[in-house]
Order: C-alpha cells, then sequence, then structure tokens
C-alpha cells in the first residue's frame, strides 16, 4: 500500500529557494551552516556543529530503543556562474546549486520537522548535513573528525536528485553503484622555438596529442571488456600562437573504475604510456597522479530494507534497480565503507529537455520536495519502529 504524506510544509519552497540564493564551495559553507543550525534548533534537534569545519550533526531522541540511523544531505555549491533566469537565482556571482544539494537540504528539513512533529519512532536519528561533496572529501573528513564515535549509526542512507530520471521514480541497487575516481596532470617538457623552424625544437604538443591517442588504448587492450572503467583526457593546454613552438604541453586526466587491482593497473598503464610516447619523441613527462574518491558501494539488506521503503511512498511502479554501475563518483562511499546503508536516485525530470546537473541552467525540482521528505520519514519511522505499535 502506497504511504501519502500530505504536502503541507509549503514553506519548504521559500528554505530552498533561499539555500539557493546563498551557495557556498566546500568547507566554506559557514552561512549555510548557521542558517541549517537556527532551523533545526527551532525544532528540537541537538546540534553540533565543526565536523569537517562546516559540517553537522542534528540529532533526535525518543523512546528507549539503541537502535540509531544516520541521514547524509550535502550541503556545497559549485564554482558555476548561473544562467538560469530564476527569480531565486544565486546572489553570488560565479557561484550556484547546479548539483541540487539545496534540494537534498531543504528534504531533510522537512523531514526533519515532521519527525520532530509526529515522535513516531523508538531510538536515535542523525541527520548528517555534509559539507564538501563535490571536491574535498566532506565525508572522509567528517568520520576523521569522530563522525561515527560520537554518533554511532546502524546504518547510514542519502539520496541524490537525478534530472535525468522520471518525476518521482527512486533508482537502486546493491552493490557497487558509482565508481572510484582518480586524477592525473601530465606535463610534456619539450624545447620551445619558432614554427618555422621546428627542426629546432622538442615540440610537446606532438608529443601530447601522441600520448592522448595512445591513452585510448589503457583501457581497450588492457582490460576485459566487461570491467567498467574510463580514461578521460579532459583538458589539453599548450601554446598561445601559430609561429611558436611552446616549451610544455599540459594534460588532465579522469580515471573512473571499481576494482582496486583495476586501479593500479590503470595507473601504471598510464604513466608507461605517457612515459614511452614522450621518450620516442626525445622528450620527458611529469606526472601527478592522485587517487581519489573510493567506489561507492551499497550493502544488500539496507538496499533491500530502501527499496520496500521507496515501494510504500511512491509506489511499486515507480521503484527500479539500476542495471549497471554508474561512472560518476560521491565521497558517501567513505560513509559505506564504515558503516552498512545505501545511496539511491530520486528522479527529478520536468521535460525530455531538463538541463543536467552541474549545468549552469539547472534549477532544482521544488515539486519533488515533499516526495524526498517523505521517503525520510518514512525511511526513519521504519527502521526505529514505535514500540507502541503507532
Amino acid at each position: 500500500m502506497t504511504i501519502h504524506i500530505p504536502n503541507d510544509m509549503p514553506e519548504l519552497v521559500a528554505i530552498r529557494h533561499h539555500l539557493h540564493q546563498h551557495p557556498e564551495l566546500g568547507l566554506s559553507e559557514y552561512g549555510t551552516s548557521e542558517y541549517l543550525t537556527g532551523m533545526l534548533s527551532t525544532l528540537g534537534y541537538e546540534v553540533t556543529r565543526g565536523l569537517a569545519k562546516t559540517g553537522l550533526v542534528a540529532t533526535l531522541r525518543n523512546g528507549t530503543s539503541n537502535r540509531s540511523l544516520g541521514i547524509r544531505a550535502d550541503i556545497d555549491a559549485l564554482p558555476i556562474l548561473e544562467e538560469t533566469g530564476a527569480a531565486h537565482a544565486s546572489k553570488t556571482d560565479g557561484l550556484m546549486h547546479a548539483c541540487g544539494h539545496d534540494g537534498h537540504m531543504t528534504m531533510l528539513l522537512g523531514a526533519a520537522r515532521l519527525l520532530a512533529e509526529r515522535r513516531n519512532f523508538d531510538g536515535t536519528i542523525h541527520l548528517i548535513f555534509q559539507p564538501a561533496e563535490e571536491n574535498f572529501g566532506g565525508a572522509r573528513l567528517m568520520i576523521e573528525d569522530g563522525l561515527f564515535a560520537r554518533f554511532p549509526c546502524d546504518a547510514v542512507f542519502a539520496l541524490h536528485n537525478d534530472p535525468a530520471l522520471p518525476f518521482g521514480e527512486v533508482h537502486l541497487r546493491e552493490g557497487p553503484i558509482m565508481a572510484a575516481v582518480d586524477e592525473c596532470r601530465i606535463v610534456v617538457n619539450g624545447r620551445g622555438g619558432h614554427g618555422a623552424e621546428p627542426q629546432e625544437t622538442a615540440d610537446p604538443i606532438i608529443a601530447g596529442a601522441s600520448i592522448i591517442m595512445a591513452l585510448q588504448t589503457v583501457v581497450s587492450r588492457n582490460l576485459h571488456p566487461l570491467d567498467p572503467v574510463v580514461v578521460t583526457v579532459g583538458a589539453f593546454h599548450a601554446g598561445q600562437a601559430s609561429n611558436v613552438i611552446p616549451e610544455r604541453a599540459e594534460m588532465l586526466l579522469t580515471i573512473r573504475s571499481f576494482d582496486p587491482k583495476v586501479r593500479d593497473l590503470l595507473e601504471a598503464r598510464i604513466r608507461a604510456v605517457a612515459e614511452g610516447q614522450a621518450a620516442s619523441y626525445g622528450m620527458s613527462v611529469s606526472i601527478e597522479y592522485e587517487r581519489g574518491y573510493e567506489p561507492t558501494v551499497n550493502h544488500a539488506a539496507e538496499t533491500e530494507f530502501a527499496r520496500q521503503v521507496a515501494r510504500r511512498v511512491v509506489g511499486p511502479a515507480k521503484v527500479h534497480d539500476v542495471p549497471r554501475p554508474m561512472m560518476g563518483s560521491e565521497d558517501f562511499a567513505y560513509m559505506l565503507a564504515e558503516r552498512p546503508g545505501s545511496y539511491f536516485f530520486l528522479g527529478t525530470r520536468r521535460t525530455e529537455k531538463d538541463p543536467p546537473l552541474h549545468h549552469p541552467r539547472y534549477d532544482f525540482n521544488d515539486d519533488v520536495l515533499p516526495i524526498g521528505a517523505a521517503l525520510w520519514v518514512e525511511l526513519a519511522e521504519s527502521w526505529l519502529p514505535a514500540s507502541n505499535g503507532a
């Protein structure tokens, strides 16, 4: 039977618009943290601030059970110049909530209000408002600051909006759902000179182009065809004039994978290809390789629990399994490595032409706010069932 929670939260739209107008980058979300603290304290939550600088945990206890639950929302924005033209557009030039974290916070605030009003649970709820999901791994930083030692959680859950999915649908899967991400910077060290005398130079553009083409074989000729892996050269910078051969060329790569052994192989092959190609042109390379977020891996029991919750809230026809892992990354992976739990997606699509996440014209769909709040309320009350059966 589908559960219906009335949309008696019209103020959620105003909250979301306020958050959208005041975006802040990772580890600088001081105003956002202050705003959230005020809202949650008014609702009766015990708020602890300062985890990972700007993160906070809002705790609500009810009944006598020792069971506990963590629900996470990310709070940071992106360095993107907004182009929505909305009345509630960002008031800070060059920053915007282009990933919907303003909506994630608002849905959890809506759930916080209902949970505090209903008191239909037995145990402890920790609402985790996490900074720096986009860049600095705020989840890992909160854990290092004692998140789960100070706020024990039997399980943790998080969701992400997805404008590519039909409105109100929930998509999830057990096991790997998001990839590990690594970054690589390759600099080709050449010898510059006049473009009319190339024989007197060591052209890093030629070597760089050769490296880029050879990198296309790292996946296709070193890994099993069914291994989900991506190696993308997202930037190539070299030179400023048509008649000048530059001293250097620079490439920036993103690498996505799931298996730790594959991850190691990718780094080894990327280094070997770059060094070998450069050497064949009489040049050298400098390589900076940085390991990023781990793969996001959902736990089976908790994912099945979330699946059943979603079926009750949005209806069985709107709950679907993700057929294969996605190659994006998510630092909730660190929380799932510490505690059982699940990460899933909530569809927010208006039309087939909706801008994607991280687009300057993206704007979170306010119509989904009560659905997201209802999901969290049903999940919390089901995980921590009231002892009186109410």
